[in-house]
């Protein structure tokens, strides 16, 4: 951590980035639950995150801007779109209004599909490629270490004053993320021009997953266990609701989620060069399924010991399967690589949004969740027993 932090780039990044999922976190949730307090339906709330998901649909386009252009300034243009577009939110005021929640939720994960393949590219240009695990493990460790605050304090905001005061929040910090982009220095070459037709460009990231065996098996494992690993999106509400709860409980949950999440994201760089990423996403697939099980049982102690285990679990996951990424594509494919592998794992996750929203009205969600756990380990059992392959060295 000590090197990578020696970078002047890298520093004004996470500084940047650390702002930014500060807001994403306080207005993410706040829209599930602003949505659910305007129709009273959990699986409208639900909805919000499948909306979310939708927008990574946009995902080959977004990575081939990635490649195309230079990335720096396609991440601060992202940035002013989205922070000027979630003030859309000051609009909404009831029921009426609320599909304006949606817009915003699908704004996001449309721009996703941009800003990150955009990143995972700067930061292999940035960066020495013993440095990328550290790098992925910071950023890991500010997102979902922020859970322990930031939730919190977009839901105080919400009941204090309303959504759209936390809304005016995600924009400056959007704003700000923007700001420490524009101090960068790093120096970007002009991307490569195209050489194949638009359809077989657009394509190139899906074939190289495809054709690399670790990235193969990463890709296939999470979609599999995304299928399901969705449900929760709406089965949380149901989970709250048994313990007594408020929707508003879900703040705090993130919270005490984040929290793992901090120890997750710490430990995986070191994790990564002793197992390899592909065992460590195997590994944090095992500990999100062990807490997803747990939620079945309606015991807040148990609820509160399960949050810093799925938190874990997901910060090795997002590590081994971000560094897989960056260090076995080569840079002039790396938007591409990245929104090939994001839209498939989107669009199961999308799928499973959907499906979970229309079973919990139809299934007990004590059921969903065990059969949720069952899936996502046998998935996690199959990444775990991998053989690990070599980094090859890409140009």
């Amino acid at each position: 951590m000590r090197q990578l932090l020696a970078h002047r780039d890298a520093r004004l990044l996470l500084a940047g980035q650390t702002l930014s999922a500060f807001g994403d976190w306080a207005l993410l949730i706040v829209l599930a639950v602003w949505m659910k307090s305007l129709t009273g339906s959990s699986a409208l709330a639900g909805l919000t995150f499948f909306v979310f998901a939708a927008g990574a649909l946009a995902a080959p386009l977004g990575g081939l801007l990635a490649d195309r252009v230079r990335r720096r300034p396609l991440m601060l243009a992202s940035d002013c779109v989205l922070g000027a577009s979630v003030l859309l939110l000051l609009l909404v005021h009831d029921r009426g209004d609320a599909w304006l929640i949606y817009l915003v939720a699908l704004l996001y994960g449309v721009l996703g599909t941009v800003f990150n393949p955009a990143r995972a590219a700067l930061l292999r240009i940035m960066l020495p490629e013993e440095l990328l695990a550290d790098a992925n493990g910071a950023l890991s460790t500010t997102r979902e270490g922020l859970r322990v605050v930031a939730p919190l304090a977009g839901a105080g905001l919400y009941a204090l004053v309303g959504g759209g005061a936390v809304a005016i929040l995600d924009s400056a910090t959007f704003a700000a993320s923007a700001l420490f982009l524009a101090r960068m220095r790093v120096p970007e070459a002009k991307p490569e021009p195209p050489e194949h037709h638009f359809l077989r460009e657009v394509t190139a990231g899906l074939r190289h997953v495809w054709a690399t065996l670790p990235l193969r098996q990463v890709v296939l494992g999470l979609a599999v266990a995304l299928l399901v690993i969705g449900f929760a999106e709406t089965l949380i509400f149901s989970v709250f609701a048994a313990l007594g709860k408020s929707p508003s409980f879900f703040g705090v949950f993130s919270t005490i989620q984040g929290t793992g999440s901090i120890a997750g994201g710490l430990s995986a760089a070191a994790l990564v060069r002793r197992i390899g990423e592909v065992r460590l996403v195997g590994l944090g697939l095992a500990l999100f399924a062990l807490a997803d099980l747990a939620l079945a049982v309606p015991s807040l102690p148990l609820v509160v010991v399960a949050a810093p285990v799925a938190g874990i679990g997901v910060a090795w996951a997002i590590v081994g399967f971000s560094t897989a990424l960056q260090t076995r594509t080569p840079l002039a494919i790396q938007g591409r690589v990245s929104a090939a592998a994001d839209l498939t794992l989107s669009v199961a996750q999308t799928t499973s949004i959907a499906t979970g929203a229309l079973l919990s009205t139809l299934v007990d969600y004590r059921i969903l969740l065990v059969v949720m756990a069952v899936v996502v380990l046998a998935t996690a059992g199959y990444l775990v027993t991998r053989e690990q392959e070599a980094v090859p060295i890409t140009a």
